[in-house]
């Protein structure tokens, strides 16, 4: 297994990472959540084809399993490919796991709309907590993708852990506050989007930031 990443010295420029294309990267992630939205649309069809799904209980349910089951085939395949788990993701599936076998076993769908609040309020904490220690931990993350000087790395680290505690509270909010199916087609279909559109916005913080920019100037 690859070195801690943690470990890493964001700044080295021959720490590197085998890496799985784009669109593949992209099935990786999106995939759970397109299997998630499907079973919880498409539940009573499922439990209907396949018998043993209507044991785990309505759409609901059979969708938060089917969702388990991907999340796992998911990191196994970015372990094949790359012989690492990045952390984000690991960290997202050992909550999915751990909230998914309660929602399973209590039948208690609250546990799994929970799951984003607690995933996006740790990365916040981690982030903006790492600030106060004087580590920008966002430039251990991404620095196979960005090369950043240290103000920059303080500067991105700084908004992404706003970032997740702004999507822990919207989670909170849609869950609360609309039905499951809403909330199912919010997190599927609304969440990649704003964090598309949060990742653009922060394009012109990168730029100026950038070592390769400073050094071709």
């Amino acid at each position: 297994m690859n070195a801690p990443i943690f470990e890493r010295d964001p700044s080295d420029p021959t720490t590197k990472k085998e890496e799985v294309s784009p669109l593949l990267k992209l099935v990786l992630e999106l995939g759970p959540l397109v299997v998630f939205f499907f079973a919880n649309a498409r539940g009573e069809w499922l439990a209907s084809q396949f018998p043993t799904l209507a044991e785990l209980g309505g759409p609901i349910f059979i969708a938060t399993g089917l969702f388990m089951a991907a999340t796992a085939v998911a990191l196994i395949a970015s372990w094949l490919l790359t012989r690492s788990l990045p952390i984000m993701p690991l960290v997202s599936g050992v909550v999915v796991f751990v909230f998914g076998a309660l929602t399973l076993y209590l039948q208690d769908d609250v546990f799994i709309k929970m799951k984003p609040t607690i995933v996006n309020t740790l990365f916040g904490a981690i982030l903006l907590g790492g600030l106060l220690f004087g580590k920008s931990l966002l430039g251990y993350v991404f620095a196979s993708a960005f090369r950043l000087d240290a103000e920059g790395w303080r500067k991105l680290t700084f908004r992404w852990g706003l970032f997740f505690l702004f999507l822990a509270v919207v989670n909170e909010v849609v869950w609360r506050s609309f039905s499951t199916d809403t909330w199912v087609a919010f997190k599927v279909w609304g969440i990649m989007p704003i964090t598309l559109l949060f990742t653009f916005s922060q394009m012109p913080l990168i730029m100026r930031h950038s070592l390769e920019e400073h050094a071709g100037k």
